[in-house]
């Protein structure tokens, strides 16, 4: 958790936005996912959403669903996204790690489990797409306990009391979802009504926002992040992975794919 907490304050104070990719652990191989979380911060990543390889992903569009299919097949189960992880920390120490994914992994593996096993591995926060906040606090709680942020998800469709809850509650950021829709569906993205919300949460929240769904470019991302304190690029960046095989071409692909991005957001 301290290393998001000290990503944000050194971004905030250079007057920087976030810029947060996520990719799929075991897509486009499991030899490619280290190389390329490195590839990504040597392009600008500032923190990595690293998604847990999940048979039931209702939240997300058929690009990551498609991802994590294929990463199941080749076995990328929680072991291994733990696995990736520490494998990343040997060369990295700085850059915020946060895992995406969906309760029932956690749930069977045990939530103190999980949570030390993460934190041990260098996992600095969880986004549990599927965990409702007003059921989070058992979880939340052994997540504080560890030192591991559990990122919360608001949406154009959350009610006020939701979101007064996940505005006092927030750690590490909160993850502002563009649109009410799975992921990858960027014909519905709305930069002009998602921006209002946007200045409203930071007004609220007591974690920086970010914003993502439907960010595929430098231009969509630059736009979101006028009023956002940064972006995630998720189904776009799994989509360009996808086209690739092995581990050089993926590193290739990622840094080609994000360095525009982070330029974008650099000029404002």
């Amino acid at each position: 958790m301290r290393r998001i907490d000290s990503c944000f304050a050194e971004l905030r104070a250079n007057g920087r936005k976030a810029l947060i990719p996520f990719i799929t652990a075991g897509d486009p191989s499991l030899e490619a996912t280290v190389p390329v979380m490195h590839a990504l911060v040597r392009a600008g990543a500032d923190v990595i959403e690293l998604g847990v390889p999940f048979s039931d992903p209702m939240a997300d569009g058929p690009t990551i669903q498609r991802s994590s299919e294929r990463a199941l097949a080749r076995g990328a189960g929680l072991a291994y996204v733990l696995e990736a992880v520490h494998e990343f920390r040997r060369e990295d120490a700085t850059t915020p790690v946060v895992l995406m994914g969906y309760l029932n992994p956690i749930e069977i593996h045990g939530t103190r489990r999980f949570a030390e096993a993460a934190v041990a591995a260098g996992v600095d926060g969880v986004l549990l797409v599927d965990l409702p906040p007003e059921e989070a606090g058992e979880t939340r709680t052994i997540f504080t306990e560890v030192g591991l942020a559990l990122i919360a998800l608001a949406s154009p469709t959350t009610s006020e009391q939701r979101l007064d809850m996940l505005c006092s509650t927030a750690q590490g950021y909160l993850y502002y979802v563009s649109f009410a829709g799975v992921t990858g569906a960027s014909n519905l993205l709305d930069t002009h009504a998602a921006s209002d919300r946007l200045r409203q949460l930071r007004r609220r929240a007591g974690a920086p926002v970010v914003a993502g769904f439907g960010i595929k470019d430098a231009a969509s991302a630059a736009a979101m992040a006028v009023d956002a304190d940064g972006v995630v690029v998720g189904s776009a960046l799994v989509a360009a992975l996808a086209e690739v095989s092995d581990v050089r071409s993926a590193r290739e692909r990622a840094e080609a794919f994000l360095a525009p991005l982070r330029r974008a957001l650099d000029q404002g």
